[in-house]
């Protein structure tokens, strides 16, 4: 017995050590288990052993189906989530900060860390270039098409009703094409809400999400969210028990800016709560296929029996942000939805939707998905690691499940705002917390994009803002860390 002790203790210490020296880096996956076997010519129990000694020692994470993966070394947000508001509805005014965010963060020469784009060398620039080349060839006709009261190209439908096969079965019908998934969400809202509504949002939640309230004089109740489990459905049930609510915008798959993702359980039971208060839900799935498990999760929109769900989505964070093509499958709500889109921008390229349709149809598709996911998954590991290393121990981050971004929990008193100005004067730009909340909260919470590949200068920018943290709170006396009901 002490034998077989010894032998996983033995494979467990060697791995620790290759993790440690960074053979095996944050984000890695090691051998997988019938390799090890082999190759040290142990029992599968043995090496079964060693790995879950590894994950008890907190160096690794066991993935469901997919294997065993190297645990950066973060201080994560504490998963502590208050299952009551925190916030009366309030009339949301960020556009103007937003503005002189975003002007400044252009400022020639700063190294973008702000916007969540994926990075140019990730898109599937020539596949796409020979996919417009083939179908200017075969359908010239595409190019000169009006689809001014038609929005639809039927082979985009065709694939979108496809790739929804994975989660569900839906009905063709119901897909709108729209120039975005940003579009899709401001038909969405003005299809079901009206100037003065109260509109449940998670809280962090997309600055642009708050952007499109604002401009439609609605009023946003931030509802309590978890960095891991999403929104507090608790919370949520009583704002609607209390009448509080009229619709709900939210992100149940890869939270911007949390990377959470909301458990199925959860998702189900939100279907039943909109469809028993009779309270549409705007899902923003626009980073489903970004998540960084083995499946892709599936949507609310799967459990929706009633048409409450409309699920708006595109394929800018995977093809290319820059052809507009994004859709919405909007229920009991198709038929307003079409109104506004004909008379609010028309239809879109149908050329554009068939170069897509060819492009997501196709296993080019799919090898995409997992590059970037892969890549992702990486590079946001290579840099929580850095911030651990970087930043001052009081400081704490996220751990998303999919997508391009962390949030970083600055100690209480740290001034976003105030970095965000200094790290501009040094060249570095991020998105600042207070962008993510209606109600200005997250003052010591700050955004930063993980998708650029690891170089001297992403290097150069973490110590330089790890650096201006330590200095600004050198100037103000430290409070205990928040828990997450108070920063998120």
């Amino acid at each position: 017995m002490s034998a077989q002790i010894n032998l996983y203790e033995r494979l467990a210490d060697e791995l620790g050590a290759l993790i440690e020296s960074r053979v095996f880096a944050p984000g890695d996956r090691l051998p997988s288990i019938r390799h090890l076997s082999q190759q040290k010519r142990l029992s599968i129990s043995t090496v079964m052993q060693a790995l879950r000694l590894l994950e008890d020692r907190g160096l690794v994470d066991a993935r469901p189906q997919a294997g065993f993966y190297v645990r950066h070394r973060a201080r994560n947000l504490a998963a502590v989530c208050d299952s009551h508001c925190t916030t009366l509805p309030t009339y949301v005014g960020i556009n103007n900060l937003l503005m002189r965010v975003l002007r400044a963060n252009k400022t020639p020469g700063a190294l973008q860390l702000g916007l969540s784009w994926p990075p140019d060398e990730l898109l599937p620039v020539k596949r796409l270039q020979q996919i417009m080349a083939s179908t200017a060839r075969r359908a010239p006709e595409l190019l000169a098409q009006d689809g001014c009261f038609d929005t639809n190209e039927p082979h985009f439908v065709r694939q979108v009703t496809r790739r929804a096969l994975d989660w569900g079965r839906i009905d063709p019908q119901e897909i709108i094409a729209t120039n975005s998934c940003t579009e899709a969400i401001s038909l969405a809202l003005r299809a079901v809400a009206k100037p003065g509504d109260t509109v449940a949002i998670e809280s962090p939640t997309y600055f642009v999400l708050l952007q499109l309230i604002e401009s439609l004089g609605m009023k946003a109740l931030e509802i309590p969210t978890d960095p891991k489990t999403g929104l507090s459905i608790d919370a949520l049930e009583l704002a609607m028990r209390e009448g509080l609510v009229q619709a709900c915008l939210l992100v149940p798959n890869v939270n911007n800016p949390l990377g959470s993702i909301m458990p199925e359980e959860s998702k189900k039971r939100l279907a039943g709560l909109v469809s028993r208060y009779d309270i549409p839900l705007v899902e923003d799935d626009v980073y489903g296929d970004l998540c960084f498990m083995a499946e892709r999760p599936w949507p609310v929109k799967a459990y929706d029996t009633s048409g409450h769900v409309l699920l708006c989505s595109s394929f800018s964070k995977v093809a290319s942000p820059s052809l507009r093509a994004g859709y919405i499958l909007a229920g009991r709500y198709t038929q307003e939805v079409a109104f506004l889109k004909n008379v609010s921008s028309g239809g879109n390229s149908v050329f554009i939707q068939a170069v897509l349709a060819d492009y997501i149809g196709s296993s080019s598709y799919d090898n995409q998905v997992r590059r970037i996911r892969r890549t992702m998954t990486q590079r946001i590991a290579r840099m929580s690691d850095a911030v651990s290393e970087f930043f001052p121990a009081e400081c704490s981050v996220s751990a998303p499940q999919g997508g391009f971004v962390l949030w970083i929990a600055l100690p209480e008193g740290a001034d976003a705002m105030a970095l965000h100005e200094q790290a501009i004067e040094h060249r570095i730009a991020f998105m600042p917390g207070p962008l993510f909340s209606a109600s200005g909260r997250f003052g010591n919470c700050i955004r930063i994009n993980c998708g650029n590949a690891w170089s001297s200068e992403v290097d150069h920018a973490v110590r330089c803002l790890g650096t201006l943290v330590r200095q600004s709170l050198d100037r103000v006396p430290l409070r205990p860390m928040a828990k997450l009901a108070r920063a998120s």
